[in-house]
């Protein structure tokens, strides 16, 4: 059996890659002829190949030597991951990002060490309310030698943070993406009306992407409202961005949760975003992706075989509670003033409806150029239904995120707060300690 040259259980896969790309070179190959690729082969198979990455599933478990295996470069990659990778020093990473409100003033998390900035005053703006206004987000980062490595966590820090913000921020939070579109689009000040094939961007100065510390607040600081008033104001009253009080301990909760947990949250911010981007585009995609974004929180049931079906008669499996129930018992329980027992299993009808590809919404088979129906009245207040419901409920998870034994929890509190120690008591990147702890006691 060849040697796991892999010691390191909490490396990032990516940032792994990222790094044997720059030392060893090569695009890499992989058997795409089997259905689970397994074997990632750098800089390529056969006799030049150095290095063989074993996957399972999206995760690098194992890295095994090839014919052609340097163990000179390879001392070299594992001292730049011991000391550079896995351990280096706190900058402030930057990126703009987009409100639906107006963002004149600036915030700074006394805990998380976030920021929002308003636009430089040369960005480009947009001339109405109801717009995507950009506004420059700010970030602790640990940084690693190499920039590649640094610009990728800086890259999907801001994309983590952001969505997280487009669950909290009334107007909610978007960024730019990594896939731009093109589409045809006129200038509605032109009069003339003429259309032009143009790209999704956004340009505008933002001066250095990785700085040393916070910039300076703007003379105008951000209004932070109780979260009780704060969730009232969802209508646009054009009085630009506000915020909650609560968004720093929002922000640390979200910063605080165990891997398995920040897993399932990401998972949930990543399809409510999705909600948000569709709704131009289908109402239907738009209400199964807030379905999603709830299907991502709850757990399996628990799965037993039977003997036999009462229709068929043919053994099979069941899982105890089902996904309905599931799906109705998170939303009761996490936003139980947010819905009626009649509206959920409405809600989870219409999920069911479009996923299995039974029918879509009115709203995205009618023509508008008629007036209101009954019937699209009625889906239209379910899907605001829908987003609220689990906008609420993605929010009142991430303060009550699902306990873990008492015992196991207290033991990686104590093994995690040691670590943090022993790395010289850094101010951010809690999740590095936390990681560890998980490995050093994982779950029972």
């Amino acid at each position: 059996m060849s040697e796991n040259l892999l010691k390191w259980p909490n490396l990032d896969s990516t940032e792994l890659r990222i790094l044997l790309h720059e030392i060893i070179g090569g695009m890499g190959q992989a058997d795409l002829g089997v259905a689970k690729p397994s074997e990632f082969y750098l800089p390529m198979a056969g006799p030049s190949c150095r290095v063989v990455l074993k996957f399972k599933g999206k995760k690098v478990v194992a890295i095994e030597p090839g014919p052609a295996f340097d163990a000179a470069q390879w001392r070299e990659i594992s001292n730049e991951i011991e000391h550079s990778i896995l351990a280096g020093p706190t900058r402030i990473g930057r990126e703009y990002s987009f409100s639906g409100r107006r963002v004149i003033g600036s915030w700074r998390g006394e805990h998380s060490g976030d920021q929002i900035l308003p636009a430089p005053a040369d960005a480009p703006s947009a001339p109405v309310e109801s717009a995507d206004h950009p506004f420059i987000l700010e970030f602790p980062l640990m940084v690693a030698s190499r920039n590649a490595v640094t610009n990728y966590r800086r890259l999907r820090k801001h994309r983590d943070l952001t969505l997280l913000l487009n669950i909290l921020l009334v107007g909610g939070a978007k960024s730019m993406g990594f896939r731009p579109t093109h589409f045809w689009a006129v200038d509605p000040a032109d009069l003339s009306h003429n259309s032009k094939w143009a790209q999704q961007g956004f340009f505008a100065p933002l001066g250095p992407w990785l700085i040393h510390e916070l910039s300076t607040p703007a003379a105008e600081q951000l209004e932070e409202l109780a979260p009780e008033e704060y969730e009232a104001v969802l209508g646009h009253d054009g009085g630009g961005l506000r915020v909650p009080s609560d968004l720093d301990q929002s922000i640390r909760s979200y910063e605080s949760l165990s891997a398995p947990n920040r897993e399932k949250f990401d998972r949930a911010a990543f399809w409510f975003g999705t909600a948000s981007g569709m709704r131009d585009v289908s109402i239907s995609a738009s209400f199964a992706a807030f379905a999603s974004a709830i299907e991502s929180l709850t757990s399996r049931g628990n799965r037993h075989d039977f003997r036999f079906c009462p229709v068929c008669g043919k053994p099979g499996k069941h899982e105890v509670p089902g996904p309905t129930r599931l799906f109705k018992n998170f939303i009761a329980t996490y936003a139980p003033d947010a819905s009626l027992a009649k509206d959920r299993d409405r809600m989870y009808a219409m999920r069911s409806t479009v996923l299995h590809g039974s029918d879509v919404m009115e709203l995205d088979q009618s023509i508008p150029i008629m007036g209101w129906s009954p019937w699209g009245f009625m889906e239209g207040e379910l899907y605001n239904g829908m987003w609220r419901v689990t906008r609420t409920a993605l929010r009142n998870w991430l303060k009550s995120p699902p306990p873990q034994s008492s015992y196991l929890q207290k033991a990686r509190e104590v093994c995690a707060y040691f670590h943090w120690i022993e790395r010289g008591r850094p101010l951010w990147h809690a999740e590095v300690d936390w990681e560890w702890a998980e490995q050093e006691f994982p779950r029972e």
